[in-house]
Parts: C-alpha cells; structure tokens; sequence
C-alpha cells in the first residue's frame, strides 16, 4: 500500500492525465477531498463539481454542498436525477444503487461534454461491500481516481485534515434510501420521514446516526459510544422520533455500521 505522499503524487498524475473532470460531489469526506484536489490540481476552469438532487439525498446535505462549494471557491452546480421515476429503483431490489448511479450518469451527460470525465469519490475501503453503483457508473465512464492512486478512507480523512478541510472527520452519509430494507419499496413519502427522523436526532446532537425503517419502527444507529447518550435522552428522542411518523422507536445495539442492511443479501 501507498503512503500518503505517494498516493498524493499518484492522485496527481491521475487528474492530470484526465485533465477535465466531473466531480460527483455529495459534500461528504471522499468527493469534498476530491473536489478540492482536482480544483487545486487542475483548476476551477477545468473542474465541474455536480450534486445530484432527487428526493433521496437530504436537504440538510444539499444545503451543506453550497455552502462548502462557497466556502472552496469549487465551480459548483446541480442537477436533478430521475431515479424516483423508474420502476426498477422503487422496487429496492438487490441492484437498486446501480438504477441510482445510471440516473446520475444520465444527469450528468450535459456536463461531460467537450472532454470532461465524470470521477467519483470511491476509495480502496469502498471494495468491500455490496455496491452496484460502482459497476453502473464503471459502465458509464466514470473514473474512480482515489482508488486508482490507492487512497484508504483513513488516508482521505489525514490528508483533507492537513489541507484544513473541515470534512476531514465528517461522518458517512449514505443516500436516504440506504435506510430502506431491501424489498420494501422505496417511496417519496418513505425517504421523507426518514429524512425527518434523522434531522431531529442531528438537533439532538447526534451527528452520525441512521434511522432504518421498518414499517411503523425506526431503528437507530449511532456509534457505540454514544449508545448511553440515546439511552439518557431516551424521551426526547422518542418524542421527536414519533413526531415524524412513527410509531415505535428501538436503539441498535450493535451501533452504527455503514451498508449493515446489505447483510440480507446473503442469507
């Protein structure tokens, strides 16, 4: 494995040989990084930064895009993705990500023309886990230039820290339809409730939670340290929880752990 410093020169060399690129920007620790590196390696003129916006992606995360593409001087748009529109998505199946990031692909054919490259934020630490939408967006062009310089998640958070990027240590978030067990079907009112649900926590002081949705229970997810804080507001969260349509509340006590509800697929 690459050290930092050597992945740093790989990464360059990478953007370099692309030259114009379309950063698929969420906002979160891996494309902020990546936004940042090709801004700065390439230049603005030469960097799109794009953020896809549909009904799974929180509006307290789109907000937090403007805000660090302001902050980052980034060449910053949005588009708006249809995947909410096509039947194979809405019935969540196994390969629902892959209908999710061919509706980003299509969205942002505008933006490619003229020699871009769409790149997405994928790293070496991504490689293991269900995720379709690596294969739909492969099948697209996209290049992954993070994984291809040989970037851990570790990596990305040390190296945005030392660049003074505040998503350095920036909690992982998934799209809001991650929150739904395969097979119950993905629905505008669905991703709604679980956007409320988790907008509440956050004003509670839960940066990194999850609400997965069951029916009328949601079950939180926070990390392991923080399960007697959830257990010591437990009245407060039950409160703002039921308010955004629930009717049941449990806690996880296995914690907080990205793409668990994949662990369905192999049983």
């Amino acid at each position: 494995m690459l050290n930092l410093t050597g992945a740093l020169s790989k990464l360059e060399t990478e953007l370099r040989a692309l030259g114009n690129v379309v950063v698929a920007f969420s906002g979160g620790a891996d494309s902020a990084f990546l936004a940042v590196m090709a801004t700065q390696i390439l230049g603005a003129p030469h960097v799109k930064c794009v953020t896809a916006v549909s009904p799974s992606l929180a509006e307290m995360e789109l907000e937090e895009c403007g805000t660090l593409a302001a902050e980052w001087a980034l060449n910053w748009h949005t588009v708006h993705t249809d995947e909410m529109e096509n039947a194979a998505y809405q019935t969540n199946d196994a390969m629902r990500c892959f209908h999710c990031k061919s509706a980003l692909m299509e969205a942002l054919a505008p933006s490619l023309a003229n020699g871009y490259t769409a790149v997405l934020g994928v790293n070496v630490d991504d490689m293991g886990d269900h995720r379709p939408g690596q294969q739909a967006a492969r099948e697209a062009g996209a290049r992954f230039p993070l994984l291809d310089a040989g970037f851990t998640k570790q990596m990305i958070r040390d190296a945005s820290q030392r660049l003074g990027l505040r998503t350095w240590d920036k909690p992982a978030a998934a799209c809001l339809a991650s929150r739904i067990p395969y097979g119950t079907p993905v629905t505008v009112a669905l991703l709604s409730r679980v956007e409320r649900a988790e907008a509440a926590l956050k004003t509670l002081g839960f940066a990194a939670v999850r609400v997965r949705h069951y029916g009328d229970t949601a079950r939180i997810e926070v990390p392991l340290d923080q399960l007697t804080a959830v257990v010591d507001q437990r009245e407060q969260i039950v409160a703002v929880v039921k308010d955004s349509g629930y009717s049941y509340v449990t806690l996880d006590l296995e914690g907080l752990r990205s793409g668990n509800l994949n662990a369905a697929l192999s049983l």
